[in-house]
């Protein structure tokens, strides 16, 4: 018998036609997805309702636990839409954004915006970026309901593209009227994550989290940065980070609001931030984007994948590459392969956080304890956590270990959010069912029975006095593997 090797890192994959039916879920499960974003841009509560039905289907066939992650559509500030279909800009081209066009009555010499207050946002000089950053146009003059820009970058330019600020200060309201409608209609997909689009404060987050408490849910809430100004000021940016369960390092608006230079940088920064403050951290957009269209990433894109890796992210996430693209499973099982090897690597097994920091309870002093003596005693093949709430698993995984964190409980919305911990396996075991005594030796049949110890090895299990109480932990053990 040989153990299982597994995966540290968690990959979160977003659905969409090429991935929805349930051949398709069965496929990507298979090839290592943890977590499925489903993404409210596009489709109705109901198809995404549906959707979650098929994944949790097919998680159950797969016996895994596969996290939901609802990712809100949020206030993407954009330009309104051509008469005549698509235009084409070259540089020194002048076009305005007028304030009292119609939706669609733009033409190759002006075309409306559908946010109110860009005459109040903008200056001359400014630099503003259309359709991700790919056309530049520089502002040359605002007036009451006009802004007269002359093109920088040129290119094809379609109805309804995103608009952004170079340094960012385009902001509107986190949560907009979609996005509330959304979470009323969350009770029938029952999401396990819910990501919040373009938050600009902890208040973002607190009012999401009222709105899901008043429509039933206690799902955990994921910020995902991608605001210029909330990166700049770190009391926001820690004020978030402390709100949510974790963050989402999302690299698309972000980068075009920082500038690609600065944007490795900053996604350094947050994963050490998340970590040290005990959130999970995702890291997104384009990681694979050629895969797409090839069957096989670029070397640039497996390395991407890996430097993220080595930097602590908990997830990696793929958008476009399985939603709508042709290879959902070849690129699955890329990501898997790319993280997998970066994790062999030293620096991605080494503890390396919090040696002089004071710990504050007996929950998180247990959990500190344990990667430290798994990191140091060579015996241990992993450790085995009894945990109600998931604190402790979640609190293990905040430092490197090359070790499996076997997060043992009976309550499935702990499990669920477990799937994106790094480095953390959740598994179904009911401590209540036997007696106190036997609780050890059951949870070391039962991880042995499952492939994931041999007999001769040590195990490091905590737990807390008090059995089935939130917040207890405080008891560990090196248990031999009979």
């Amino acid at each position: 018998m040989t153990l299982k090797v597994n995966r540290r890192t968690k990959i979160v994959a977003t659905i969409g036609p090429a991935s929805e039916s349930d051949d398709m879920i069965a496929k990507l499960i298979a090839a290592g997805v943890n977590v499925f974003r489903l993404n409210f841009s596009h489709g109705t509560a109901e198809q995404h309702a549906t959707v979650a039905r098929r994944v949790r289907k097919q998680a159950a066939i797969a016996g895994r636990y596969v996290g939901i992650l609802a990712d809100l559509q949020g206030p993407k500030i954009r330009i309104a839409g051509f008469r005549d279909g698509p235009i084409k800009l070259a540089p020194g081209d002048r076009l305005c954004l007028d304030l009292s066009l119609g939706p669609d009555d733009g033409d190759a010499h002006s075309v409306g915006v559908d946010y109110p207050a860009l005459c109040e946002s903008v200056g001359p000089g400014d630099t503003l970026l259309l359709d991700d950053g790919r056309l530049r146009l520089r502002v040359d003059d605002v007036g009451e309901h006009t802004v007269e820009t002359t093109v920088l970058v040129g290119g094809k330019l379609a109805s309804r593209k995103g608009i952004n600020r170079l340094g960012g200060g385009l902001a509107a309201p986190a949560l907009t009227a979609k996005d509330m409608a959304d979470i009323d209609d969350l009770a029938h997909v029952a999401p396990d994550f819910v990501a919040v689009s373009f938050v600009s404060s902890a208040e973002d987050i607190e009012q999401t989290r009222d709105l899901l408490r008043e429509a039933g849910l206690q799902s955990a809430i994921i910020a995902k940065i991608e605001r210029a100004e909330v990166v700049a000021n770190e009391e926001v940016l820690d004020g978030i980070i402390q709100a949510s369960m974790g963050v989402m390092v999302a690299r698309g608006d972000l980068g075009v609001e920082v500038g690609d230079a600065q944007l490795i940088g900053i996604q350094k920064s947050l994963i050490a931030k998340a970590r040290k403050s005990d959130r999970v951290v995702i890291t997104a957009t384009q990681m694979m984007e050629s895969m797409i269209d090839s069957p096989m990433p670029t070397r640039a894109e497996v390395f991407d994948v890996a430097n993220a890796v080595l930097d602590g992210t908990d997830a990696v996430m793929l958008s476009a590459e399985t939603a709508v693209g042709s290879y959902p499973v070849e690129v699955v099982s890329a990501m898997a392969d790319a993280a997998r090897g970066a994790e062999q690597q030293a620096v991605a097994r080494t503890s390396r956080y919090r040696v002089e920091r004071q710990f504050s309870t007996a929950q998180e002093t247990i959990a500190m304890s344990a990667i430290y003596a798994a990191n140091h005693y060579p015996n241990v093949r992993g450790i085995a956590s009894l945990t109600e709430s998931g604190n402790t698993p979640l609190r293990m995984s905040r430092l490197s270990s090359g070790l499996p964190i076997f997060g043992l409980s009976n309550n499935a919305e702990t499990l669920q959010r477990l799937c994106l911990c790094r480095g953390v396996i959740p598994l179904y075991f009911d401590a209540d069912a036997f007696e106190h005594e036997e609780v050890e030796s059951r949870a070391i049949e039962f991880l042995k029975d499952g492939g994931y110890l041999l007999k001769g090895d040590s195990i490091l299990l905590t737990k807390g006095t008090v059995m089935g109480q939130a917040g207890t932990t405080n008891i560990i053990k090196i248990l031999p593997v009979p």
